[in-house]
């Protein structure tokens, strides 16, 4: 493990260094992951309505697996790695499952959102 992250360490301070245009993408990565965090603000005023946002998340987490296994493998990342970002699916979905399941149970209540 030491060794690979010594080589990934490397090649991100290489690409920095020479290429430092390329780490724009990673500022549109975190761009994004802070528009897809609003998007539960609209679950937060209106869950009924807004449930859809919880299961794109549920679809999103179980999308992490194959991801990690095949990206993973094309880029030559450790299985250890690949586990680790897998458990970002695993844990997500939990909170996210959950909110789903109280939010039928509202909606089955009869309670209007506005």
């Amino acid at each position: 493990m030491t060794s690979w992250l010594h080589h990934t360490y490397f090649a991100v301070q290489t690409t920095n260094r020479q290429f430092p245009s390329l780490s724009y993408g990673t500022d549109w990565l975190a761009f994004a992951h802070l528009l897809l965090a609003l998007l539960f603000v609209g679950v937060l005023r209106n869950p009924i309505k807004n449930i859809w946002v919880v299961q794109f998340g549920m679809i999103a987490c179980i999308a992490v697996f194959p991801l990690a296994f095949i990206a993973g493998h094309i880029r030559y990342i450790p299985i250890f790695w690949r586990l680790i970002d897998c458990t970002f699916g695993l844990v997500g979905i939990i909170p996210l499952f959950l909110s789903g399941y109280y939010i039928r149970k509202l909606e089955q209540s009869g309670i209007k959102n506005k």
